[in-house]
């Protein structure tokens, strides 16, 4: 059994423990053990057994002659204890002031250590767990070579030789073996470094992420709350990612205790462009959730269950980004900042945290470890299996990595709340506007599950935003994820109702929706909503024609679209459209569609969807290379499918054989330029796995010939064996 933290007596029935002792459990009582340390058999003492994480052992022989061996693979026994004598040696290097020697101890340590942790991790198929033992045993050897210390002799598995069932003979043809084997090595890795350093592997892959483990949440809050982590661009004044959500309960630990001491996440799809952001912030903001005053002591009159906000924690992680710091034992605190009014907005309180010299946060924050990971979430789940596991959080770039495999499917609309002006109507003071977001589709059925508050949570119905009390303009900043079925989107539609919320429970239960906005997902010419922000209309009329999409579906859902029915925006007067009229009041989100099966460009529409309109398949066809090259690569698997599918299933006529040559010069084209340089591994990926039109390449070679060798008068077949080996 060994201690997971560090352990002072108090008393001399007390026993101390140091991290990495290895301790015998004599007796338990209630939440105590009592026992020894192995290194020490004399001194018997009690501590606390959540102190210790316990490990199957057997126990041989009794008394002075007692051995506790535990049942863990040989290969992790062999690493623990390579570890401790080198540590010992390390200690001695560095106050010999050998720094040389004393950085190569230290990679060598810091790869056992992360070998040994993705062996216990026990996630390693039996291939890879092979191959990673032969790893860690030649390391070993070599490491004791490098500090003179005596040669382990092993089998051909790597398993250390046992002399009492070994001959002579066999032991030293091993050792001679042995020998031969890291002499080899040792002079092969003064000829090239054969692991490839940490800024190799960066730039070997175009993608990275950044893992977070959340420790604590040091925050007098009092009630239930929502701890929401994303990455912000505090140049731009935008979010990066997704956010982490973590919920904290009253108690001051996670809600769910099933995540205790496992709050990770990791922040896929950064790319180049990130890297050269000027500055990059991990920003945390806190929500409280329950009463609307938190001085309020009456809990059962008072309203429960509102969204309040509560303050925000900013950390600059430009450098740990940037690869320049790279300490993933660091435990960084975060200092807190609460809000200091209604009118302290979220993006505003971001921004005073990131430019003040230093917040008086009274030990009030959040205590995070980070670490940068090379490659996408595929490669760093094989790579860094005892980091991240399916039970990690994943949240993902708010944009599209850099490069787009074959196969990697993805269908998100990103919807922020950005702000709002309510007025005040028959009361005397600013209402307490809560916006509930929900997808309906044409029929008014609600999607149920597919809004999604952050990385880590659940799909859910329905979103409520935070709520700022009697405030007439609110500017929330609030993101969340949807994310529908491709084949709903062309039938569905985002819905935002307004209620009063009142903080006396009797009241509140009276207040019903005030107004309604609405806008679809699709738009009448089969792109999907454009990125940006939207002005919506906030419709008013009685609730319960309100909950009736039929009412309301006809009629235009953004100021713009009304502007485009001739009716005036600016006016004081309210039109009355149907059964709805249309309020003073308004409403701003901003929208961003990341997919790649739903784009924004008719042109490349068109083409993707050829099968519908063929008449116009010429003039899709002529379109495509007017389509930006960023939106053509983000759909290079469906538009060369498509290309290929066109030139096949019209094979019986010439029509298009010249278009699609062209359309494929054109994207073969597009990815020889550098700034689309990185999707080549994408398009050999597709040829590789994808491409199935195995027939298509007598078509090309003919579209070759016809484009390229008309004007020779004797043209050979045989000439033509060039293209198709190309």
């Amino acid at each position: 059994n060994t201690p997971i933290y560090n352990y002072d007596a108090r008393g001399e029935e007390e026993l101390s423990l140091q991290i990495g002792d290895t301790v015998h459990i004599l007796e338990t009582y209630e939440e105590w053990y009592r026992g020894y340390r192995l290194r020490r058999k004399s001194k018997k003492g009690i501590f606390p057994a959540c102190y210790i994480h316990l490990k199957d052992a057997t126990v041989e022989g009794s008394g002075h002659k007692e051995t506790v061996i535990p049942t863990e693979l040989p290969l992790v026994q062999e690493v623990t204890t390579t570890l401790r004598e080198w540590a010992t040696i390390w200690r001695d290097l560095y106050v010999g002031d050998k720094r040389e020697m004393f950085n190569c101890v230290r990679d060598m340590i810091y790869d056992l250590i992360e070998w040994r942790s993705q062996i216990l991790s026990g996630t390693l198929p039996q291939d890879e767990l092979t191959e990673l033992k032969q790893k860690v045993t030649s390391k070993i050897d070599y490491g004791n070579k490098y500090l003179g210390l005596d040669l382990v002799v092993r089998d051909k598995d790597g398993n250390i030789l046992d002399p009492e069932l070994t001959s002579t003979v066999s032991l030293f043809r091993a050792h001679e073996a042995a020998s031969k084997q890291i002499e080899d090595r040792i002079k092969e890795e003064k000829e090239q470094n054969i692991d490839l350093t940490r800024q190799a592997k960066f730039a070997s892959t175009p993608a990275f992420a950044l893992f977070v483990t959340l420790k604590n949440v040091v925050c007098k809050i009092g009630e239930d709350a929502e701890v929401l982590m994303s990455l912000y661009d505090p140049v731009e004044s935008k979010f990066i990612s997704e956010s982490y959500l973590v919920k904290w309960s009253s108690s001051g630990l996670v809600k769910d205790i099933d995540q205790l001491h496992n709050l990770r996440a990791v922040f896929t799809d950064l790319g180049s462009e990130d890297v050269k952001r000027e500055k990059i912030s991990f920003v945390c903001q806190i929500v409280r959730v329950g009463r609307m005053e938190l001085r309020d002591n009456n809990t059962k009159k008072l309203t429960s269950g509102l969204r309040r906000p509560f303050g925000v924690a900013v950390m600059d992680v430009t450098d740990i980004i940037m690869g320049k710091t790279d300490d993933e034992d660091k435990q960084h605190f975060i200092p807190f900042q609460p809000v200091a009014g209604e009118s302290d907005f979220l993006q505003a309180v971001i921004n005073k945290v990131i430019t003040a010299k230093e917040v008086n946060h009274k030990g009030q924050g959040l205590w995070v470890t980070l670490k940068l990971l090379p490659g996408d979430i595929h490669q760093i789940r094989k790579e860094f299996p005892h980091l991240v596991d399916r039970s990690t959080a994943v949240a993902r770039k708010m944009g599209f990595p850099e490069i787009i495999m074959p196969g990697d499917v993805r269908n998100d609309i990103y919807v922020t709340l950005v702000q709002g002006d309510f007025d005040k109507g028959s009361k005397t003071t600013p209402k307490n506007v809560e916006v509930t977001m929900s997808v309906y589709d044409e029929d008014g059925k609600k999607l149920e599950n597919v809004i999604f508050p952050g990385a880590g949570d659940e799909g859910i119905n329905e979103y409520k935003s935070v709520i700022y009390y009697q405030v007439k303009q609110p500017r929330w900043f609030e993101t969340i994820k949807v994310a529908i079925p491709i084949e709903d989107v062309n039938r569905s539609h985002l819905r935002f109702t307004f209620r009063h919320r009142s903080s006396q429970d009797s009241k509140d239960k009276s207040e019903k929706i005030f107004a309604l906005s609405f806008v679809k997902l699709m738009r009448y010419d089969g792109t999907t909503l454009r990125d940006g922000e939207h002005d919506l209309i906030v419709y008013k009329a009685e609730a319960k024609r309100l909950e009736d999409s039929s009412l309301y579906l006809n009629l235009p859902s953004t100021k713009l679209e009304l502007e485009e029915k001739g009716y005036s925006t600016t006016g004081k007067n309210s039109h009355n459209l149907g059964n709805c009229t249309i309020s003073k009041d308004s409403f701003q989100i901003s929208t961003l569609v990341c997919s790649t099966k739903l784009t924004q460009n008719v042109d490349l529409l068109g083409l993707l969807k050829w099968r519908s309109n063929t008449s116009l398949l010429q003039q899709n066809l002529r379109q495509l290379m007017k389509v930006d090259g960023g939106e053509v690569v983000k759909f290079l698997q469906d538009t060369l499918d498509a290309l290929f599918n066109i030139m096949m299933e019209n094979s019986d006529s010439d029509t298009f054989d010249t278009l699609v040559f062209d359309a494929l010069v054109f994207i073969i084209g597009l990815i020889a330029d550098r700034k689309f340089q990185h999707f080549n591994p994408v398009l050999e990926t597709y040829i590789r796995k994808h491409f199935s039109a195995t027939l298509a390449y007598t078509y090309v070679c003919l579209s070759f010939y016809k484009s390229f060798l008309c004007q020779i008068k004797a043209p050979s077949w045989t000439f033509l064996s060039k293209p198709v080996a190309l």
